[in-house]
């Protein structure tokens, strides 16, 4: 067991490296250094509040259900950091490349990625052909935890399962 617990590190290193190791791409840089803030608060928490003003209805509700998600969903990101605490990429390999002031708390989840997806589910499931536009940003979202240094894979990916599972539930709660 714990020689497929190594193997499969050895293979999310293998793949951690392979996304970070573009990280002095001076377009790279700047594209992935602006696109990570879409998961952060201060966007996810503006749009909502912005949508939840403007739209009426079903939309609204919709909204308010993305809005529900992202405050749950720091929940148990919150939790499982505690349970499990991952030390972030760039601490622990030394080929990893990150930003100066890098995070500091703990890797596992992805708490961008789970904030990202659990806004952007609720809106995909109300309008599918959103989908085209919404699941792209919210996997290049995870990607940049990846590139900038601070998320293994699977930290994202637990982040976007975590995110879209919450993020289906409450669409539900409120529209159905």
């Amino acid at each position: 067991m714990m020689r497929k617990l190594h193997l499969l590190y050895d293979y999310e290193c293998r793949l951690f490296n392979k996304v970070n190791r573009y990280f002095h791409n001076r377009l790279l840089n700047l594209f992935f250094r602006r696109i990570t803030h879409i998961g952060g608060a201060t966007v996810l928490i503006t749009t909502l509040l912005l949508l939840m003003f403007i739209l009426n209805g079903q939309s609204r509700m919709t909204a308010v259900s993305s809005a529900v998600a992202l405050t749950i969903s720091h929940i148990p990101v919150h939790i499982v950091k505690k349970m499990y605490p991952r030390k972030r990429p760039y601490m622990i390999l030394a080929s990893a490349h990150f930003p100066s002031n890098p995070l500091q708390d703990h890797s596992f989840p992805s708490g961008h990625t789970t904030a990202i997806f659990s806004v952007v589910i609720p809106f995909v499931l109300y309008i599918p052909i959103l989908a085209s536009v919404l699941l792209p940003l919210a996997f290049i979202v995870g990607l940049s935890r990846i590139y900038l240094g601070l998320h293994y894979p699977s930290d994202v990916i637990a982040g976007g399962i975590l995110g879209a599972s919450l993020g289906s539930l409450c669409f539900y709660f409120f529209n159905v």
